[in-house]
């Protein structure tokens, strides 16, 4: 069941997100400031108190598979990610493709505490999260958008080997409360296998 995915590196692991994780995420967001001007990221007990449930509301409805981002070495929680707009597609009832498995999703949501950043956990996240999207589910496409004047979080994308799509156009709401056009990223299946050498090499 996907409540029950934990995902394992050597650096940080996955653990299902749940309400016991307020606490140690208003910990985790506190003093980001200019870090976060583009992503949405929970300032205050309240906020993150609405962020966790929102996510697992959309849990509980097969939307997404969220998770709370925790350092190995100490069991200190430091940030979030999740995987969402998971997709099956109308497959013919006699196909091979097991109906369980996701075609396609997404990964976003996204953040780490400040003293996190450009450390290994974004890197070992993005490596585990995909090898469970590739691998156990067998997915055709794994995509992620960002806010298209983020340069830094467009970068990132590129380095673990996302292809840049287009800019989708009053796509989301930015953080500012505009329309915010997005940059489109994605990986797809055939592409895995050497995006995987690059994940293990970057660590």
């Amino acid at each position: 069941m996907n409540s029950a995915i934990v995902l394992r590196g050597r650096h940080i692991r996955l653990e299902p997100l749940s309400r016991d994780h307020v606490e140690p995420l208003v910990r985790a967001s506190y003093g980001g400031g200019e870090l976060y001007a583009m992503s949405f990221v929970p300032q205050n007990e309240a906020d993150v108190r609405r962020y966790v449930e929102d996510a697992l509301a959309s849990a509980r409805a097969g939307h997404a598979v969220p998770f709370a981002t925790v350092r190995q070495s100490d069991d200190t929680v430091i940030g979030t990610t999740r995987f969402f707009d998971l997709a099956r597609w109308a497959w013919p009832r006699d196909h091979s493709r097991v109906p369980e498995a996701y075609d396609t999703c997404e990964i976003g949501y996204t953040w780490l505490a400040p003293h996190a950043i450009r450390t290994a956990a974004n890197t070992e996240a993005k490596l585990l999260m995909l090898t469970h999207a590739f691998e156990a589910w067998r997915v055709y496409s794994v995509c992620f958008h960002t806010d298209a004047r983020n340069e830094r979080s467009r970068r990132a994308i590129e380095r673990i080997g996302g292809q840049f799509e287009g800019i989708l156009r009053a796509h989301r709401l930015a953080t500012d409360l505009a329309p915010r056009d997005s940059a489109r990223y994605s990986i797809v299946a055939a592409e895995w296998p050497a995006v995987k050498e690059r994940l293990l090499a970057r660590l």
